[in-house]
């Protein structure tokens, strides 16, 4: 029998987090007065973020074990009409393992940038930050209504600038956060206009009673149009997941934003942030099931992403890039998940990805610390030797990102091809394809990093920018390569665990099982691809020994091997093939001239636009006929009839007169 769930509990999740932020951010700042140092501002923080990952793990184990859930309303902000602008949550099996994702690698950041940002002048500032990160988070992640999740939504999105430009000083990093302002309010743009047309036609906000309504709303055809409206309602909400998961052609902002801390590329570009939008299209299934149209843009989209952006990652040397580049790309697996109508396997893979992602992220950054603050991957080599854990971290993450049989991130990245395999769409194929040559291309990206960064020859000494500095303020007197402190291999090792373990434990019942039974929704007449996966699964272990005979795993072998025979064997192939591609080199390098499109055609258009606008629209029809025109008219008028107002009565008797005449003679002419 399900239980319910304490509203007290659970309202204690987002506040403890946002209470640390606030106490952090105006006690420990300048704002108010520095009264509290760094231990007191990082130790009140962490412990805000321990008690919700407490709160979390118990709500998910009384989900999972218990059936427990719960769906209330908390406040009534205002009623206007019959609309209901609410705060309150739904939990059931989607949110409370978001809950536990979001706060546990949350836990993980707050511990490593203790360690990481130890010198950084904005020490209590970035731990506030990243406390009202994961309140926004988890305010987004446990709503049932689309005005909470709209306020979460922004609030991530307000935060994340804050962290992008943490060191404003630094031009790069401002560039970067107005870039990811700019176009995730693009994304946001088609997302208020879904949840519009849904307020519009379906007179709610709530998540269940727009559910409700959707077989009605399915029936409806856009205005004007002979568009289905829910077609459009969904195309709508995922141009906002577009832009919040970095979807091509809204990906841009992304590798740009690892101009901030490295704790934050952890915690929102791997982990969290970015896996907003996948999460919303999950919550929205019952929609996106009604529309074909949407699926298949959805399948394209996530597609292009997985492939081409994974083609990005083997040309970049800075190696948070390369991670970032990959987070791109297993976004679009997801995507691609998404549009199978694989829901749960999108969600499966969010989770996995989650906990491997952000383990190679703070794995980056340990490298970048260990070698005093360089970032190209050009110039490190050999450093195994020198920093053990994070080797043996980065190599667990390294795994289970390629889909290692036995790895997390096999479990979920299988599924995901198998799915979109047993899809009956038309945009299956191409996506079919994407995911499989993906594959290869994230396994050779992957290990290039991994081999430049921990064997070979050791570079380190040979940086012609020995400065380069991801990390503010800190100065090392020594030369040599070093291990991290414990607050950064604490972490590292805490995440490798899930890394490796989390999908064998939990493929059966998140996938098979009844986790997502109430969460989810799939039209399995429609859309049959859970059930011919479930018929595919016998087990965890059987999966992973099946797959030592299936494509996927070749191609990711291949992948390395390919990687360690030109990047540790024979060093001058990856030259050579350079001097050969030029022109494809130059448009990866270039990063299919997406930015130079956005800057000189899309921006110069749009200013251009907007001067237009301003000189001819506002200046010349509005200022200069409208309002300037309209007053000199009546001055003139008004001069012509002041000149015929003398005063003098035998002035106004012949105009009478003349008037007398002229309506006589008009009227004799009509005649």
């Amino acid at each position: 029998m399900s239980q319910t769930l304490s509203a007290s509990t659970l309202l204690a999740v987002p506040l403890a987090p946002l209470v640390g932020s606030l106490l952090a951010g105006i006690f420990g700042t300048q704002f108010g007065g520095n009264w509290i140092g760094r231990r007191l501002s990082h130790s009140l923080t962490i412990i805000g973020v321990l008690v919700a990952f407490i709160l979390s793990a118990l709500t998910l184990k009384s989900v999972a074990m218990d059936g427990a859930r719960f769906n209330e309303t908390l406040y009534t902000w205002m009623v206007v009409g019959g609309l209901k602008m609410e705060i309150g949550f739904l939990v059931d099996g989607l949110t409370a393992m978001m809950m536990c994702v979001v706060t546990f690698v949350s836990l993980m950041v707050h511990i490593y940038t203790i360690g990481y940002m130890e010198e950084d002048e904005g020490y209590n500032r970035f731990f506030a930050y990243i406390s009202l990160f994961t309140f926004s988070m988890l305010m987004l992640v446990m709503s049932n209504n689309l005005l909470q999740l709209f306020f979460g939504w922004e609030a991530v999105g307000l935060v994340s600038y804050l962290l992008i430009g943490f060191w404003f000083n630094k031009p790069t990093a401002i560039f970067a956060n107005m870039k990811a302002f700019l176009v995730n309010r693009v994304g946001d743009f088609g997302f208020i206009l879904g949840i519009g047309l849904i307020v519009a036609f379906g007179g709610t906000l709530n998540y269940s009673e727009v559910f409700a309504k959707a077989n009605e709303l399915s029936t409806l055809v856009f205005p004007g149009t002979n568009w289905m409206l829910v077609t459009v309602i969904c195309i709508c909400l995922f141009i906002g997941a577009m832009g919040k998961s970095a979807q091509f052609p809204l990906h841009v902002w992304l590798p740009d934003s690892m101009e901030g801390p490295t704790p934050i590329s952890a915690l929102i570009h791997a982990a969290t942030m970015v896996t907003a939008g996948i999460f919303m299209v999950a919550r929205m299934s019952p929609l996106f099931e009604l529309s074909d149209a949407a699926l298949n843009f959805i399948l394209v989209i996530g597609a292009i992403t997985a492939l081409f952006m994974g083609f990005l990652g083997i040309i970049q040397n800075d190696i948070k890039r390369v991670v970032a580049y990959s987070t791109l790309s297993q976004l679009g697996y997801m995507t691609v998940a998404l549009g199978a109508s694989a829901y749960s396997v999108a969600v499966f893979h969010l989770m996995t990805h989650a906990f491997f992602k952000a383990l190679l992220f703070l794995g980056a950054g340990s490298v970048i610390m260990g070698v005093h603050h360089n970032q190209d991957i050009r110039w490190m080599g050999g450093l195994r030797k020198y920093m053990p854990i994070t080797w043996i971290t980065s190599l667990l993450g390294s795994l289970a990102l390629i889909g290692t049989p036995l790895f997390a991130g096999f479990y979920s990245k299988d599924s995901i091809i198998e799915a979109v395999m047993e899809s009956h769409l038309p945009a299956a194929g191409f996506a079919s394809f994407a995911v499989l040559a993906g594959v290869f291309v994230t396994a050779f990206y992957s290990f290039r990093m991994y081999f430049l960064v921990f064997h070979g020859k050791e570079r380190f000494d040979q940086n012609p920018d020995a400065h380069h500095d991801d990390h503010h303020g800190h100065h090392d007197e020594h030369h040599e390569p070093h291990e991290s402190p414990w607050v950064v291999t604490v972490p590292l090792v805490l995440l490798a665990i899930p890394s490796v373990v989390i999908g064998f434990l939990t493929i059966q019942p998140m996938l098979f099982g009844e986790f997502f039974k109430d969460a989810i929704f799939v039209d399995a007449a429609k859309h049959p691809v859970m059930h011919e996966l479930a018929q595919a699964f016998h087990g965890p272990l059987q999966m992973a020994v099946h797959a030592f005979s299936t494509l996927p795993f070749w191609l990711a072998l291949a992948g390395v091997v390919v990687a360690y025979y030109m990047y540790l064997v024979n060093p001058a192939v990856p030259a050579a093939i350079k001097r050969n591609v030029m022109p494809i080199f130059n448009l990866l390098e270039n990063k299919y001239y997406l930015d130079w499109i956005n800057e000189n055609i899309l921006a110069r258009g749009a200013r251009m636009l907007g001067v237009g606008l301003w000189k001819v629209g506002d200046q010349a029809l509005i200022d200069g006929m409208v309002v300037n025109g309209s007053w000199k008219l009546v001055g003139a008028i008004a001069g012509v009839a002041r000149k015929l107002q003398t005063g003098y009565l035998y002035h106004y008797a012949l105009v009478m007169i003349l008037g007398i005449f002229v309506l006589m003679t008009y009227f004799v002419w009509l005649k």
